[in-house]
Order: C-alpha cells, then structure tokens, then sequence
C-alpha cells in the first residue's frame, strides 16, 4: 500500500497513467491474497467447503442417482464445480461490503491510486481463488476416480470458460456488494438467487428425469449450459452448442451488470 502511494504513478493532469494502475491493481489483487495468510479461516472457504461438497454429493447422493458412486461423480463433479463457482462469486460481494462498512475504501480513496484499483484487485484475487478451489477439486475428483477424457485441451477451454462465466458474474457480485446494508443481506440473496439456479438446472440430475413444465426452464437455465459446456469439455462430449450459450450468457451478464456496478461503485467510493 505504501509503494503504491509513493510511486509516481500521476499524469501530467493529475490522472493515473494506465500502466501505474495495472500495477496498483496487481498490488490490491496480492493484498487480497495474502489476507489468507493472516486469516486462515478463509480456508475453510475455500479449500474445505469444496472437498466436503465433492464428497457428500458423490457419496450420499452418488449409489441413488447413478447406481455407483463413481459413476455418479463422473457426470456431477462438472456441475459441483459450477455451483461451487458461483457460490464463490459472492465472496466477491461479502468482501467489498465489508471493505466499505469498515471504511477501507474511505483510507484508499487518501492515496494516489486509480480510483478502479481495489475494485478491479479484489476482482482478480477472487478469480484467483476460485481457479484454486477448481483444481482442488478436480484433483480430489481424480483421486475418487473421476478421469478427465477430453484431454489436455478439452481441460484447458473448460478451465479458461468458466474463468470468463465467474469473471461476468463477478459484476454481479459487485453490485450485491455496492447495494446490500450489510454481509448477512449479501448471504440471504446469494442463497436465495444461487440455490435454485443450480439444483433446477443439469448440474446435479440429467435433464430428462425431471417434469416436462420444469425441462422448460431448465433448458434456458445458464447453470446448465455452463454444466454441460464444462462436462462435455472435460469429457470429450458434445460441447459446441453449450459453450456457444456459456459464452453468449457472460457477455450477455456482463454487458448489463458492469454498468449498474460501476455506477454503483462511483456512488459509494
């Protein structure tokens, strides 16, 4: 935080030059990371809450949906990940609301940075994260049996996709963050909105075992064109059309909510 002051990072008129706020970004984003350091708790988030849901999902639910629980993890882990993902998403929300209630924006606006530092920071730190718990929990998948058939390739797209999906939601998060009174509304919408996206999508269950009125919404649901697009990859299934939607939902998400949120941002910072 002190370098980033003392650099001389200001234009002639008084702006940050763009390279300066590259750099004063990744200085926010490694104080995000190294919070972790100093608040190991934060691990149970990360690291914890993703391994328990890989084995309660491929256990408890594994021998009733698939007959096996090997099977099972072999088509759900893509979704667990998903919706891992998108709970992860509103840490983004809860971080930023507590950033602003205990007043860290109000010390960082006092220094020389681009005013977008700590919130494009967080952004990436989170992003970060969120690529950890993934490989964490694909790696626990494999060790519980779960083979990646797509090959390098396929692991890689699946990987830089739901990258892009989580860096979109991200704006919505951020616009939870900016609008909520507190962390516990953060928590209560997150639940709320998250919850039923994941388990009435293909996350979890394939699509034809659930009631024609609900296949309806379940086919549009972006959950599960994001499942499919992140197993198909991984797998080596049909993959095409499910990444074409993914992608056409990110920029669709982005485009409404980056507005909304910096706009918030500037009414709050």
């Amino acid at each position: 935080m002190t370098a980033v002051a003392a650099a001389p990072s200001l234009g002639a008129k008084g702006r940050v030059r763009p390279l300066a706020a590259l750099r004063q970004t990744g200085t926010m984003a490694w104080r995000s990371l190294v919070s972790v350091k100093h608040n190991p708790l934060e691990l149970v988030d990360y690291s914890i809450t993703p391994i328990m849901f890989v084995f309660l999902f491929t256990y408890v639910f594994g021998g009733q949906m698939a007959g096996s629980p090997k099977e099972y993890l072999q088509y759900a882990l893509s979704g667990i990940i998903v919706q891992n993902t998108l709970f992860m998403s509103m840490y983004t929300a809860m971080s930023l609301n507590t950033d602003l209630t205990k007043g860290v924006f109000d010390r960082l606006r006092s220094l020389p940075i681009a005013r977008s530092a700590p919130l494009f920071g967080r952004i990436a730190a989170d992003l970060a994260k969120q690529l950890w718990a993934m490989l964490l929990m694909i790696g626990l998948g494999a060790l519980l049996g779960f083979r990646i058939t797509g090959g390098p390739g396929g692991f890689l797209a699946a990987t830089l996709m739901l990258m892009v999906f989580a860096a979109a939601v991200s704006w919505t998060a951020v616009l939870i963050g900016m609008v909520a009174g507190d962390v516990e509304k953060v928590q209560v919408f997150a639940f709320t909105l998250i919850f039923p996206l994941t388990f009435t999508s293909s996350a979890f269950v394939r699509v034809d075992t659930m009631p024609g009125w609900l296949q309806a919404w379940v086919h549009v649901n972006p959950v599960t064109h994001l499942s499919d697009a992140f197993r198909g990859l991984l797998l080596g299934g049909e993959a095409g059309r499910p990444v074409l939607w993914s992608l056409v939902w990110a920029a669709g998400i982005a485009a409404v909510f980056i507005p909304l949120a910096m706009r918030a941002y500037r009414g709050r910072t």
